[in-house]
């Protein structure tokens, strides 16, 4: 969860999203980062006895939104449009936008446009109360759990580029411990949920089994 930060202040690419407190929702994440705390991630990504699998998933969606929002935000300096011309995941992979509605047709782009264009739209689904209510008793529409798997395969792809791309300028600042924890709880609750299909995966593969094998 984004409390693994500390209280850095670390700059975030776009503003944080925050859950209201006093909210069930707000219950829910207190709840995962007292599990969090205990240090074992298996338990920390399954779902609370009694709770809504879609509640759960968004509060956890809202909070990866955050986590890769500052760590994106430590390394922005070095991912220029001349450092990443393309969005990539090492040599073999690489990302086009398309959101359906502004871009319909995928472009090639940079990273640093590329991630700005991910990390706003996901912004407008967070944003958007029909899709992520956040007042109790209102239900979440049929599609949620498809557009949240939509989400959370597109912020993948900015840990991979991260990782790929940028893991030197990430070891300068001493920031990869919070990486691979982050990501290692972003896998372990993708994986909990089945939420990212496994092809999308391939780019990250190797460093999946090298931090998920131990927890086995």
């Amino acid at each position: 969860m984004s409390f693994l930060f500390g209280n850095r202040s670390s700059k975030t690419f776009k503003p944080k999203k925050n859950i209201p407190e006093g909210s069930h929702q707000y219950e829910l994440l207190k709840h995962a980062e007292a599990t969090l705390g205990s240090g074992n991630l298996r338990m920390a990504v399954m779902l609370p006895d009694g709770e809504d699998l879609n509640e759960w998933v968004a509060v956890n969606t809202v909070d990866f939104f955050n986590q890769i929002n500052m760590l994106y935000g430590t390394i922005t300096d070095f991912c220029t449009e001349e450092s990443c011309p393309v969005m990539s995941a090492g040599p073999k992979y690489e990302y086009h936008w398309a959101d359906g509605t502004n871009i319909k047709k995928p472009i090639k782009c940079s990273a640093p446009k590329y991630i700005d264009y991910l990390m706003t739209w996901v912004q407008d689904q967070l944003d958007d109360e029909t899709l992520f209510p956040s007042k109790i008793g209102v239900p979440f529409k049929r599609n949620f759990m498809s557009v949240a798997k939509t989400i959370l395969k597109r912020l993948f792809r900015v840990y991979a580029h991260i990782y790929h791309q940028h893991f030197d300028s990430v070891m300068q600042l001493q920031e990869e411990a919070h990486l691979n924890t982050s990501f290692k709880h972003f896998i372990f609750f993708v994986q909990e949920f089945n939420l990212i299909d496994r092809k999308e995966l391939v780019p990250l593969q190797e460093l999946i089994e090298k931090l998920t094998t131990k927890d086995r």
